[in-house]
């Protein structure tokens, strides 16, 4: 195997495969990541037996090969190359890949690729979705899906595609997020599936505005692939059924408040500073008018008992009744991160119920968060 590569493209690939690759995986091999020469391309794929990414690169290829070396070792070695040209030479008795940039000659000893597990990546995309909406999409949804195993369906988002709607969820039991979008084509068939948020995130890294991604649906091995330029990643589906959220979602509000969506981030990020010693609960207390044409008051307060406190009053618009709810600060602010829009809409049912956020105008997003007791 000898090949040339530009170090920009390799260490951009590598970064994007080695999301597939875990500190501790089970096999030796899985902690490399598989190199072949194909056509004019030099492939490179990693997997974790349930995640796998493979990505293709141009190549100046003058012997073809293939061979697995150490995902961490490779990547910290070529992120740290000057931006030019790398050769790429290979000792295939020793699986030894001498590497060289420039001046920098190095020598990373790898695994025959033969003992690498084979990547399936499903053939074809059944759909396509514009690249912008979908990494929107699973922005706005992915944070909230449960980062612990107590209940492994949760660690997933969940789409359901039906009469060219596609709608996004995830939940961790104390918080909901729930995005839909209109399809450019009208996939008929419905179908749902749950698909590990770490495999959603890495999607959206990948996506580029300007493309238009393919999605193949489970059939027989029940897993999905999407399809990008230069890039599949392919993961297993979640066993299990999701909740069913759309019960959760409060239909009435007795308090609706709509504030400016950077002027109540930078106020909860003080908040938190000091709610951190209180299992993150701060409170948020919202006034209504008085008088007609006069802003409403909305404070959001975070207490510590040992460092201090936080307190931060917004001018807001409200209708109906005065509200003092308690909340987990670090979901308000994660939530308000991925809204894009100047002004969100908060409503309640009172203290004891689900608080919901959205933007102001829009219906294809929503946030639930369960209040914390006082």
């Amino acid at each position: 195997m000898i090949i040339s590569v530009l170090q920009e493209n390799l260490a951009k690939s590598l970064s994007i495969v080695s999301k597939a690759v875990e500190s501790n995986p089970q096999l030796p091999v899985l902690a490399n990541v598989l190199l072949e020469t194909e056509d004019s391309r030099l492939k490179l794929s990693a997997t974790n037996l349930e995640l796998s990414i493979t990505c293709w690169i141009g190549a100046k290829i003058e012997q073809p090969g293939s061979v697995t070396l150490p995902a961490k070792t490779f990547s910290e070695l070529i992120n740290n190359l000057s931006n030019e040209r790398v050769d790429l030479r290979l000792d295939t008795t020793t699986h030894t890949m001498h590497i060289k940039c420039g001046v920098q000659n190095s020598n990373v000893r790898g695994i025959d690729a033969d003992e690498f597990p084979p990547i399936n990546h499903n053939e074809k995309a059944d759909l396509y979705v514009e690249g912008k909406t979908l990494r929107e999409m699973i922005t706005q949804t992915a944070f909230a899906a449960a980062k612990e195993q107590n209940r492994p369906i949760l660690t997933g988002v969940y789409v359901q595609l039906d009469e060219g709607i596609m709608t996004m969820a995830a939940a961790d039991g104390y918080r909901l997020a729930v995005r839909t979008a209109e399809l450019a084509e009208n996939f008929s068939d419905s179908q749902d599936m749950v698909i590990p948020a770490k495999t959603m995130s890495e999607v959206a890294r990948v996506i580029e505005d300007d493309q238009e991604v393919g999605i193949s649906l489970p059939t027989q091995r029940d897993s999905v692939t999407f399809f990008m330029p230069n890039v599949l990643i392919s993961s297993q589906l979640l066993e299990g059924r999701f909740p069913d959220f759309a019960s959760i979602i409060p239909r009435s509000y007795v308090t609706s408040t709509v504030m400016y969506t950077a002027d109540l981030l930078r106020v909860c990020q003080r908040a938190e500073i000091f709610a951190r010693d209180n299992a993150n609960s701060a409170n948020l207390h919202v006034k209504p008018a008085q008088n007609p044409g006069e802003p409403a008051e909305v404070v959001i307060v975070g207490k510590s008992a040992e460092r201090g406190d936080s307190e931060g009053m917004l001018d807001a618009s409200a209708e109906g009744e005065p509200l003092n709810i308690s909340f987990n600060i670090k979901y308000l602010i994660e939530v308000l991160r991925v809204v894009k829009e100047e002004r969100v809409v908060f409503q309640s049912n009172g203290a004891e119920n689900p608080g919901v956020l959205r933007p102001e105008n829009r219906e294809d997003f929503i946030h639930v968060i369960m209040p914390m007791s006082r």
